[in-house]
C-alpha cells in the first residue's frame, strides 16, 4: 500500500508541477502579447514625437529666416528714420516760412500732390498729372490761390487754417 501512496504522491507532484508550468506558460504568453501591443504603441508614439520634432525644427528654421528678414527691414526703417531726422535738422521750416512763405507753401503743395499721385497710382487709379484745384500755386499778383479758396466757405475747400465763429443768443 505504501507503493500506492508513494505513486499517488509522485503522480500528484508531477501533475501539480505540470499544471504550474502550464499556467506559467499561459501567463507568459499573455504578458508577451501585452508587451507586443505596448511596444507597437510606443513605436507609434516615438514616430509621432520624431515627426513633431522635425516639424518644430522646420518651423524654427522658418521663424529664424523671417526674424532675419524682419531685422534687415527694421535696420532699413531705422536708417530711413535717421535720414529723415537728419534732413529735418538741416531744414529750418520756421525760418523758411518767415523768409519766403509762398515758396515754402509751393514746395509743400508740390510734395503733397506727389504723395497723392503716388497713393492713387498704388491703389490702381491713374493719377492726374495736373494739380488739383486745392493745390494750385499761389498767384504772385494777389497772393491768393487761383481756385478752391472760396471765401464764403460754401465750396469744397478743405483749408483748415481758417476758423468759423458763431454767435450764441
Amino acid at each position: 500500500m505504501l507503493k500506492v501512496y508513494v505513486m499517488i504522491l509522485v503522480l500528484s507532484i508531477v501533475t501539480g508541477t505540470g499544471y504550474i508550468a502550464y499556467s506559467e506558460y499561459k501567463d507568459m504568453q499573455e504578458r508577451i502579447g501585452v508587451l507586443r501591443e505596448n511596444n507597437a504603441k510606443l513605436e507609434v508614439a516615438v514616430d509621432t514625437a520624431n515627426a513633431s520634432m522635425d516639424l518644430m525644427k522646420d518651423e524654427i528654421a522658418k521663424n529664424q529666416e523671417l526674424m532675419n528678414e524682419l531685422s534687415a527691414e527694421l535696420q532699413k526703417a531705422e536708417q530711413y528714420g535717421d535720414d529723415l531726422r537728419n534732413k529735418l535738422r538741416q531744414l529750418d521750416l520756421v525760418q523758411d516760412a518767415i523768409k519766403d512763405a509762398a515758396k515754402l507753401e509751393g514746395k509743400m503743395n508740390g510734395a503733397t500732390a506727389k504723395l497723392w499721385r503716388s497713393i492713387i497710382a498704388d491703389t490702381g487709379g491713374t493719377p492726374d498729372p495736373n494739380l488739383p484745384e486745392w493745390l494750385q500755386p499761389i498767384q504772385p499778383t494777389t497772393g491768393t490761390t487761383s481756385k478752391g479758396s472760396d471765401t464764403d466757405r460754401k465750396g469744397s475747400d478743405t483749408d483748415s487754417s481758417k476758423t468759423e465763429t458763431s454767435t450764441v443768443n
